[in-house]
Parts: C-alpha cells; structure tokens; sequence
C-alpha cells in the first residue's frame, strides 16, 4: 500500500538557511523540523550575542585610543578580519572536499530512542496558592481603648464618663472596620482559592493531554520500529529516509530525495536532489585592500570549480550508497539504486530543468567490499559500473539505471481501458497465448510510430513469448530482440543470460525482457553496462496506459489462480 508523506520546510532568514524535512510519520517529520528550528534560532543568538559582544569591546576600546591609534587598530582588524574569512573559506573547501570520509567515521543506523519525545511539559506548574492573612482583631481591654484620665478628669465625674464613652466608641469604630477587612480578605482568599484551583486543574489537565499525546508518539515511533523489523515496504523506505534525513551536508544544498523500495527483489532505489554548480562555495581567499578599504574575493578558476563540483557529486553518490546499507540493521536491502538529479536553468531556453547526471547500482556486499575511505570518488563510480557523462558540471543528463515507478507505486494498478482489458484483468493470470499476443501487439503499437514492424517468432508455452522488432531508424533503429515472462516469481539471472545471448546469435542492436513479476538484483548485475532493457510489471502497466490500455497485475491473486505457492 502507498502512504501519505509530510513534508516541512524550515526556514531561517537571520543565518539564511533553510531545509526540507519530510517523513511518512508526521510526528517524526514534525519533530525534527521543529528540533532543527529551535537549533537555528540558539545558533542565531548566539550570533547576534557575539556580534553585539565584539561590537561593544570595540567601541570601548576605541574609545580610550587617539586617532592615530585607532587607525592602527582599524587596518589590524581588516587584515584580520581576512585573514578569518579566508580561513573560513579554506575550511568549507576543505569540508566540501571531504564529504565522503566524514560519513566513514560514524555509525548511520536509526537509533528509535532519540526520536522519542522525553521532554517535560512545557508550561510552569502554577506557584501555590498565597492567601492574604487576617489582622488582628481588636479587643476592648486594649491600652488603645482604655480613657487616658489625669488628675482633673478624675476629680469629676462627667469628664470620666465622657472619656470613657469615647474610647468605647473608638473601640467600636475599630471593630467595625477590622469586621469589614476580614469579609474583604475572605472574599479575595475565595478568589485566591478558586483561581488557584482552577490554574492547577488546568495545568493538570495539560501535563496529562501532553503526556498522552507524547506516549501515543513514542507507541507510534515503536510500531515503526516493529515494522521496519518485519520489513514492511513502506517502514524500510521511511526508515532510509530517516537515514538520509540525519546525513549532515551544507545547509543551501537541496534535502530532498525520492525512495522506493522493493520486497521482492530488496532493491531500492534513490532519486536525490543533487546540488547544481552554483551551490557549491568558490571563494578561496579573502584580501584586504588598504588603499581602497575593501575586501576583495578571490575566486577559484573555472577549471578548479568544475573539477570540485565533479567530484563532490561522485562522493555524495558513494556516501548515500554507504550510509544506507551501513545502516541497514535487518537486511532489508540486497541493492541499491542511486539517480542523481541536478534542477539547473538551461541555457539555451532560460527554463528550469531537473536531469539525472548520475546513475549507478550497488549490491550490498560489492560496496561492504570497497575501502572508501582511500578510493578516488570518480574511479570507484565507474568500477561500479555507474553511468554519467564524462563532466558532470556540463549538466549532460543520462538515463537512470533503473526509474521509480511513479505511475504504479503499489504494483497493483488501474490504467485506462481499451478492447477486451479492463482495470480487473490481471495480466499476472493471463493465458500464455493471449500474453503473447497482447505484447506483439502492444510493441508493434511501440515501433509503429516510426515504420517499424514486430513479428512474433516462436511461443515457448511456458508463459514468456520471443518476438523481433525491426526499426528502420538509420540511426538509432535495427534489430531488437524482444522476450517476454508471464511470471508470478522473481525473473533471475539466467533469463537475462539467455536474452543476452540470442542478442549476439541474432546480431541484434538491442535486447527487451518484459515480465509481469520483478527482477532479482544479479539480473539488474549482469544487465549493467549491455545493450539489454529490463521492463518489470510496473513498466508493462505503464506502457499499456500509453497506448490506451488498462489491466492490473495482481501477483498474490494470479498464484490463487494459478494453483502456484503464495510468497
């Protein structure tokens, strides 16, 4: 089954960069990206903290300098200045130069507890709850309240009264506002009280909505990780992507790449966005030039930046090759794909364009084989057999070795109908004479566009068909030899053996096998660097549905069919 793929661009105009992340996962997908901002935007402050630090120190030093001592200081910080920018820039060449070996010192394998969330909820728990404390209450026995009587007052009668009437009534007033104040605090206690409830309730409430959440992720995370264990085709292809995600490279080159991976055969094969010739740093040197005050950027030639974009794209093409398969904990991959595409303009029309410069496949142990870290990137390219034009950086594109199927991802399909197919016929489970006719057909419709004929020669009544196609192309045209397998199993080596060599005995210009099934990876092995074109089920149904056509290819519904073992 296909699944859905989230993808998130982050982006950071203070340090200017930006990055694409994209998963099967969201929460993975999400995660990371938000990880990557947070890193940004610390490594952004960071920088403004320094910057303002260095711009402070400066002033203040300034400050105690005289002119000519300033002037002094003012050529010594530009030369510096150059001297660190040229630093630099002998620094990123010196990375870009070694974008192979860095991945050659790690350890590339998915490490699940890292992707799970472990982090504490992130509100402040709300401080305990204050109230305001009672005053004292007033009592008539108080010195405050007791009548202050001399000599005078006591001698009559009625003064004493008096007196004591009005520290009696002071009493009384006091009361009555200590008696105010204390239904005033008990009301704002209550309030306190409610607020507080409330606040705490809700920050529980929260910390568990969190703690939910963040165990549902980490169930999620874990279930990916069983799948992945059980090699589920779609947990393997997000698995590789992790692996790729987590690969570190400069951050204006392009992060996206395409993945699809096959149970049957365990190939997968890589569509990644490889930069184009501008992305890649030039500068070499960074002078300081007194008379004019200005810094002046000293570039590499034209000679030495094709040479650097030439062999950056050869080592990434390695590195992709060796980070997967060293990561490849469950043996989920026999083979590897690589298509690198490059989105450059074109020159001659002024539009973008988005080529394959370089294609190559890799087996398992073939590359485990390889000491990468002492090969030259090019020449390791070629003894495996890649394909590219012999200068990258003229943008020259090459067809891929092998192509994602992007029309039948799922390998069970629907195409357009036409005559007796329709979106329930399953090419799988089709009679072998009807197959046969079916592709004499389908290929004379193929070669009929530029006068060409297909004739079927013989029927080996084992489900597969030999035909020959005669292209008058003065060119490209001639003989091509065409075998087709009705098969519900892995075609092996010994059918492209046997294709490759009726090509010679025919003097053939071109041999096509076509299968409903899949190919194994020594049949993709020995297809490599001969005139031999290998067409799996998925390609079949797309060439149906160019010629107006529809059917499906049902494997495990053909073996029911066909009374054949199930996988």
């Amino acid at each position: 089954m296909g699944y859905f793929r989230y993808t998130y661009t982050v982006k950071h105009d203070g340090l200017g960069k930006y990055r694409v992340i994209s998963g099967t996962d969201n929460s993975l997908a999400k995660a990371k990206a938000t990880a990557l901002l947070q890193t940004w935007e610390a490594e952004y402050e960071r920088k403004i903290a320094k910057e303002r630090e260095k711009e402070e120190g400066i002033r203040s030093k300034e400050a105690r300098l005289n002119e000519k001592e300033k002037r002094i200081q003012l050529l010594q910080r530009r030369q510096d200045e150059a001297t660190e920018r040229t630093d630099e820039a002998q620094a990123i060449l010196k990375s870009i130069a070694n974008t192979l070996r860095a991945a050659l010192t790690s350890k590339h394998a998915v490490n699940w507890e890292t992707l799970k969330h472990k982090d504490s909820y992130s509100k402040p728990k709300p401080n305990e709850i204050t109230y305001l404390e009672f005053p004292r209450e007033p009592q008539a026995e108080d010195a405050k309240y007791r009548p202050a009587l001399n000599l005078f007052d006591r001698l009559s009668k009625s003064r004493v009264e008096q007196k004591t009437q009005a520290a009696n009534n002071l009493y009384l007033q006091d009361h009555a506002a200590w008696l105010e104040t204390v239904e005033q605090i008990k009301s704002e206690n209550q309030k306190r009280y409610s607020e507080g409830v409330a606040a705490i309730e809700k920050w529980n409430a929260g910390s568990l909505k969190y703690q939910e959440e963040q165990e549902q992720k980490n169930i999620a995370i874990d279930k990916r990780r069983a799948d992945y264990e059980l090699l589920q085709p779609d947990a393997v292809a997000d698995y590789c992507e992790l692996v790729l995600s987590e690969s570190e490279y400069p951050d204006n080159f392009p992060r996206e790449f395409h993945l699809e991976y096959n149970p049957n055969n365990k190939i997968l094969i890589v569509d990644y966005s490889l930069p184009s010739p501008e992305k890649l740093p030039h500068i070499k040197e960074v002078k300081y030039i007194k008379a004019k005050d200005e810094f002046v950027e000293v570039l590499l030639s034209d000679a030495d930046s094709n040479r650097n974009y030439d062999e950056v794209l050869y080592q990434i093409c390695l590195r992709t090759l060796y980070e997967l398969f060293d990561a490849d904990v469950v043996g989920a991959l026999s083979a590897i794909v690589f298509n690198g595409w490059v989105r450059s303009i074109d020159k001659a029309t002024g539009k973008e364009t988005n080529g394959c410069l370089l294609s190559v496949q890799a087996k398992k142990e073939e590359l485990q084989n390889i000491n990468l870290g002492n090969v030259e990137a090019k020449t390791c390219f070629k003894a495996l057999k890649g394909v590219g034009s012999s200068q990258l950086h003229s943008l020259t594109p090459v067809a891929p070795v092998l192509n994602i199927s992007r029309e039948d991802k799922r390998f069970i399909a629907s195409k357009e109908v036409a005559g007796q197919l329709d979106e329930r016929f399953n090419l799988a489970a089709m009679d072998w004479e009807d197959f046969e006719q079916l592709i004499r057909e389908l290929f004379q419709q193929e070669f009929n566009k530029n006068g060409g004929e297909v004739k079927v020669t013989q029927a080996s009544r084992d489900g597969g068909v030999d035909a020959v196609a005669f292209d008058p192309d003065p060119i490209h045209g001639g003989k091509i030899v065409i075998q087709a397998k009705r098969y519900t199993n892995t075609v092996g080596v010994a059918a492209v053996r046997e294709l490759y060599g009726t090509v010679l005995n025919e003097g053939a210009m071109k041999g096509i096998l076509i299968t409903t099934a899949d190919y194994g990876p020594d049949a993709y092995e020995f297809a490599k660097g001969k005139p031999l074109t290998l067409m799996n089920g998925a390609n079949l149904l797309y060439l149906l549905e160019k010629h107006g056509h529809k059917a499906k290819i049902d494997i495990a519904e053909a073996k029911k069919i066909l009374g054949e073992k199930p996988f």
